[in-house]
C-alpha cells in the first residue's frame, strides 16, 4: 500500500515540476507577469543622445498601476518615443526620470504614460544642474 501511495505521490510532484518549469519558460519568452502570458516582452528603445549635458530640464513622474518590469519598459518606452526625451524608469519606486533637451510638455508626457496603460500621479519640473 505504501508503495502505490509513494509512486502515486511521486508522479504527482513530477506533473508539478513540469508544469512550473514550462510556464517559467513561457514567461521568459512572452513577457509574462500581469501583463499576460500571451504579450511578447517589449524590445527596449535607446536613445542615441545619452549625453546628459545636451538635456537642460528635468522632470520627476510617480507613476501608478506599474507592477513589474514588463510594466516599467513600456513607459519607458513611450516617454523615449518623444522627441529629444530621455527617460528612465524605476519599478522599485513607481517613478521615472524624464530628461529634455527643450522645455517639457506636460501634457504630451503625460500622455505617453497613458498611452502606455499608466497614469502620472505626480508630476515635478526640477532644476538642473549642467556639468
Amino acid at each position: 500500500m505504501n508503495t502505490a501511495l509513494n509512486a502515486v505521490l511521486i508522479a504527482a510532484l513530477l506533473l508539478l515540476a513540469a508544469w512550473a518549469l514550462r510556464r517559467t519558460l513561457i514567461r521568459s519568452r512572452k513577457g509574462g507577469g500581469c501583463c499576460g502570458d500571451h504579450e511578447a516582452a517589449e524590445k527596449k528603445v535607446t536613445v542615441s543622445d545619452r549625453n546628459k549635458a545636451h538635456y537642460p530640464y528635468a522632470v520627476s513622474l510617480q507613476i501608478g498601476g506599474m507592477t513589474c518590469e514588463n510594466c516599467a519598459r513600456k513607459v519607458e518606452n513611450a516617454l523615449n518615443r518623444l522627441d529629444g526625451t530621455w527617460a528612465i524608469v524605476s519599478i522599485s519606486g513607481g517613478s521615472a526620470k524624464v530628461l529634455s533637451k527643450t522645455p517639457p510638455d506636460e501634457a504630451a508626457i503625460r500622455e505617453a504614460v497613458r498611452g502606455a496603460g499608466y497614469v502620472v500621479t505626480d508630476y515635478r519640473l526640477e532644476e538642473r544642474e549642467l556639468t
